[in-house]
């Protein structure tokens, strides 16, 4: 029984150790996308402070961009982002995660992932061979979108839904050809736009071409920027993540990327009501 114990005490104090090993852990992530990863992104350092990690975020990003431009300006040895190269960057220090996805337009179209994505994968390995290499799976445009992303040449999905679907496959297949790892937010963004409770529904009543200044539709729930008024004009972006949509994505990277317990996070931007922060936290942790 005395033994018993003992080896109780062991396992205890061992794990504890190995716990507190993960206290300021350096993680140096690299990220090549667009607006979307910056939106998922948006919170990642917050929780991983939190979590107790040391992360050192690099940025090769640029609005719209896809594979296929980043591959481009990485073969010409573009300086394009901030006054550097694509391999300037990468070969900048030892990176432990690198993360790739494609233009949110062109998501849901395999045939435009080929054979940029495999570049730039190989150029990724040979300038990191350590690195871990994930795909960010990107979201659908909110439901009342006026058009969504293409799934084949021009062709574009007729609604959220089958965009999720295009996107989804997309992402899967460029994965297991390239055997890289899925960050799924778009899997994320759907289980909340289909639940009964937490999902975003167009406001009936509002009418867009009679607005008044300031007068905005209810959004309830809405995981993307929807209407605003900018300069005076009725803006609306139905793509790009509003701060629940960016933590709700910086969830799924914390958890994905950095192996972070959502079920213990206390960190929540004051946008985000507590109870719709729980229901992240529950969704992302059964990803």
């Amino acid at each position: 029984m005395l033994l018993k114990f003992k080896l109780g005490i062991i396992l205890l104090l061992s794990i504890c150790i190995s716990v507190q090993a993960q206290d300021g852990k350096k993680v140096r992530l690299f990220i090549i996308g667009n607006s979307f990863s910056q939106n998922a992104s948006a919170f990642l350092p917050q929780l991983a402070k939190e979590g107790g990690m040391d992360l050192e975020l690099g940025r090769a990003e640029l609005g719209g961009c896809s594979l296929e431009k980043h591959w481009k300006l990485a073969e010409a040895n573009e300086k394009a982002y901030k006054g550097k190269s694509l391999r300037e960057m990468l070969a900048d220090g030892k990176w432990d995660i690198v993360t790739i996805q494609q233009y949110s337009l062109l998501s849901g179209d395999p045939g435009t992932y080929e054979p940029y994505a495999t570049n730039l994968v190989k150029m990724i390995r040979s300038l990191q061979p350590e690195a871990k290499i994930f795909i960010h799976q990107i979201w659908a445009y909110r439901s009342d979108a006026r058009s969504f992303g293409r799934i084949n040449g021009e062709v574009r999905a007729k609604n959220a839904e089958e965009m999720h679907e295009h996107v989804r496959a997309a992402y899967h297949k460029a994965a297991a050809d390239l055997g890289l790892t899925i960050i799924p937010s778009g899997d994320a963004f759907r289980a909340m736009e289909t639940s009964k409770k937490w999902r975003y529904q167009k406001d009936p009543a509002f009418d867009t071409a009679n607005a008044q200044a300031g007068q905005l539709p209810k959004q309830t729930n809405s995981l993307h920027i929807g209407y605003t008024w900018t300069n005076g004009k009725l803006a609306f972006d139905p793509n790009h993540a509003n701060k629940a949509g960016c933590y709700l994505g910086s969830l799924v990277w914390y958890q994905t990327l950095l192996g972070g317990n959502v079920k213990k996070v206390h960190f929540r931007p004051d946008v985000v009501p507590a109870p719709m922060a729980k229901k992240f936290r529950q969704v992302v942790a059964g990803l």
